[in-house]
């Protein structure tokens, strides 16, 4: 599937491996970022999408980043709509005990082209039961 991009920086998001998912996306710097252990900051890509309807972005943690340094995102997995056309900016967070330094061009997320279904919501009385029921956390055991 296509999606047009336009970049600041001249670098294209791309897949690493025949097998990924995922798409590395760089941040886009005039100077470097420096992210306290528990701070969070706002990196920008320099990178707009046109996203087919019916189709999202997903931006997700780099699992390296992660697990050496503590790195991820703010709110877990974001979404970019298909109507949205400004920069692509990610929300980082350093769960690390160390300062963290992002410099431009580093590889900071990945993006995942996902197609989605509208729901129809239809408000009702009652919901027929299941054998789960209203088990939620943890009811299966651990």
């Amino acid at each position: 599937m296509k999606i047009n991009i336009r970049t600041l920086s001249g670098i294209v998001p791309q897949y690493e491996t025949d097998g990924a998912s995922g798409m590395d996306i760089r941040a886009y710097l005039d100077e470097p970022v420096r992210i306290a252990p528990g701070g969070r900051a706002l990196i920008p890509t320099g990178i707009f999408l046109e996203i087919p309807a019916g189709c999202e972005v997903q931006v997700r943690a780099r699992s390296g980043l992660a697990v050496k340094y503590g790195i991820g995102l703010v709110n877990g997995i974001g979404t970019i709509d298909s109507d949205y056309r400004g920069e692509i900016k990610v929300p980082l967070i350093n769960w690390g005990e160390e300062a963290f330094l992002v410099r431009s061009g580093d590889r900071i997320a990945q993006m995942v082209l996902a197609r989605y279904e509208k729901a129809v919501l239809a408000v009702v009385d009652e919901l027929p039961e299941t054998k789960r029921g209203a088990g939620g956390f943890g009811h299966t055991g651990c």
